[in-house]
């Protein structure tokens, strides 16, 4: 379901989470990744949920970080960028490879100062590959293997892979084969 918002009229709280986002994403990406005071300021962004055992690396851009919801063994690699307007849920042993954008909004074709807002879902075991654009709207299925630059316009079936720009399915995945994790 689309949501929209005028940029010209942004809620207080809105605009709050944006400064305490930016704030907090500057104070982790010039921190020792791993270090003490970088889990605790990850902690302290990802306010929605950040489950056990997730290895984020930064640097990173987030825009509004009470949106995602970050479930457990989850890999982010560095340069993960996501405009967050929508919420975006990555599920449990999800990883992302290096420089893979999540966008969840998009600006009105005719009234460029609103938003058009769609969440992002990425589902257990999924695999997203290095540099791949996620477009707002689309739910990648459990165990689905992203290819390296591809953009994801439409959703992505459990136990698929896909490529390119757009993504096209490329094969579909034996889901006996998979290892649960812990």
């Amino acid at each position: 379901m689309t949501e929209q918002l005028d940029l010209r009229n942004q809620p207080a709280e809105r605009r709050a989470e944006i400064a305490r986002t930016r704030e907090l994403v500057f104070k982790l990406n010039h921190q020792l990744p791993q270090s003490s005071e970088y889990l605790a300021t990850l902690r302290e962004l990802f306010t929605s949920g950040l489950g056990e055992h997730c290895f984020i690396e930064g640097p990173i851009y987030i825009n509004l970080a009470a949106n995602l919801k970050i479930g457990n063994r989850v890999s982010i690699n560095p340069y993960f960028k996501c405009m967050a307007a929508g919420k975006i849920m990555i599920e449990d042993g999800a990883k992302l490879a290096m420089g893979v954008s999540i966008i969840t909004n998009n600006h009105d074709l005719y009234e460029r100062e609103i938003l058009t807002i769609e969440p992002v879902h990425i589902k257990e075991n999924a695999w997203i590959g290095a540099n791949v654009t996620i477009l707002p709207g689309v739910t990648i299925g459990q165990n689905a293997v992203i290819g390296a630059a591809s953009v994801v316009t439409h959703d992505v079936p459990d136990n698929t892979v896909v490529v390119g720009n757009p993504a096209r399915p490329l094969k579909t995945l034996e889901s006996s084969k998979f290892m649960k994790g812990d």
